[in-house]
């Protein structure tokens, strides 16, 4: 009997220690978990998120037809961002893209490009949440009086019509960026992607005028975005670039061999440029499928830092551009998922503080700098040949004359042109009888 309760009093004793160390345990779990929620929400609001590109004026055109009115953007459905969701993931300042599909080059991209700008401004100037922002002392004092900034970007050099006066004028309404090309080429730069077979040239990713639109950029203080360049364009732009450049949202082609990734040479020639990658949520870049995880997608922030360190990165989700984004990482609510992940992964706080705002702050105010550096030139009046634009809509500009109008037109017309000209001649002389 005193054998049988000294054995169960073990064995109780030993249940009473294993359930101790299981509370403990579980204690542990349950405090480390939050307390990497709560650090990467503390962190997010020490240092909240600039964002380097959203696609909500795509869907506005979409869904709604830019008609503001019909619409509230503090709580809005079938999109990825509104107001309230760029509240609770700690977005400061937000890149908007003005983006017009490839098929308008050559036709209207310049009229739906300035629609997309003013859906842009009117949702910056209309609600009080937000503020239009174009420089970085207005970024940061933005952030002093707890608005959303915005940035407005373009999404493909085809916007300009191979204008730099119209590129002049797009900075003038506030355009601080531009991405050189989107999924189709432009008469002067090559695109990362062949959906779109036009202007396809050989060895010519970046053309004189090419380089003149980039030393245009240099010169207005439009910080120029590689982001759907092919490399061989990205090379030649980092070649010639004064100010550093960005990729807007791109990821690594390490992880994911997408052509809209960056390969690493490009990354080191990114590094010698102090320009900045900011990473892209869009699963098909993350993991080369239509899913991802959270886990894919620090991947690709853990192999750009060990190339080429936490201060060339950056964010840049592209939500409401791409349509499939990893599971947990669906809204611009859920930034904080990602940074608690590189918490866990052991980014310090000095890095993710860079990789949520200094470092794309440091560009901006580089760009601005080599604005100043450059003010003492002129706008540039280069123009693009009419050969290497190959554009119907493009209107010579020329004085005409009668004799070649008449000379061109088939003998009817000219028949007809001298039917009228003798009826023009008889009710002049009926006026002098």
């Amino acid at each position: 009997m005193s054998y049988r309760k000294t054995l169960l009093g073990a064995s109780c004793s030993l249940c009473v220690h294993a359930l101790r160390a299981l509370l403990v345990f579980s204690l542990c779990c349950f405090i480390s978990g939050y307390s990497e929620r709560d650090r990467a929400h503390d962190l997010l609001s020490k240092y909240p998120l600039i964002d380097g590109h959203n696609d909500l004026a795509l869907r506005l055109r979409i869904h709604h037809n830019n008609q503001l009115s019909k619409i509230n953007l503090t709580h809005l459905t079938r999109v990825a961002t509104d107001i309230s969701r760029l509240r609770a993931g700690h977005v400061q300042t937000q890149m908007f893209a003005a983006y017009v599909l490839c098929g308008a080059q050559d036709m209207d991209a310049v009229r739906l490009t300035l629609e997309q700008i003013d859906v842009i401004r009117r949702i910056c100037t209309e609600y009080p949440d937000f503020e239009l922002v174009t420089s970085t002392q207005e970024v940061r004092d933005s952030m002093t009086r707890r608005k959303i900034a915005c940035l407005i970007s373009i999404e493909g050099g085809h916007s300009i019509d191979s204008s730099l006066p119209a590129l002049r004028m797009f900075y003038q309404l506030g355009v601080r960026s531009m991405s050189l090309t989107h999924s189709c080429n432009t008469p002067w730069a090559e695109s990362s992607t062949n959906y779109y077979k036009v202007f396809v040239r050989p060895n010519s990713s970046l053309t004189t005028f090419g380089k003149a639109v980039v030393d245009e950029m240099n010169r207005l203080g439009m910080i120029v975005d590689l982001s759907h360049a092919s490399s061989e364009t990205a090379s030649a732009v980092l070649s010639h670039s004064k100010a550093p450049v960005i990729f807007s949202h791109s990821s690594s082609y390490k992880i994911c061999n997408n052509s809209r990734n960056v390969p690493d040479w490009l990354l080191h020639e990114l590094k010698k440029n102090r320009g900045l990658i900011m990473v892209n949520f869009y699963s098909p870049f993350i993991s080369c499928q239509n899913e991802a995880t959270v886990s894919h997608l620090a991947d690709h922030f853990d192999h750009i830092k060990e190339v080429i360190g936490a201060k060339s990165i950056g964010i840049g989700g592209d939500f409401d551009g791409g349509t499939s984004f990893p599971v947990g990482l669906e809204d611009v609510s859920k930034y904080p998922v990602i940074i608690q992940e590189l918490l866990k992964r052991k980014w310090t706080e000095e890095e993710l503080a860079d990789v949520l705002r200094n470092n794309f702050l440091r560009v901006f105010e580089e760009v601005e700098k080599v604005r100043n550096n450059l003010s003492w030139k002129k706008p540039s009046e280069e123009e693009i040949p009419l050969k290497e634009v190959a554009n119907k809509c493009r209107l010579e500009l020329k004085q005409p004359i009668l004799q070649e109008l008449v000379s061109n037109r088939s003998p009817s017309f000219k028949a007809k042109g001298l039917i009228l000209l003798f009826l023009a001649l008889a009710l002049l002389i009926s006026f002098f009888p």
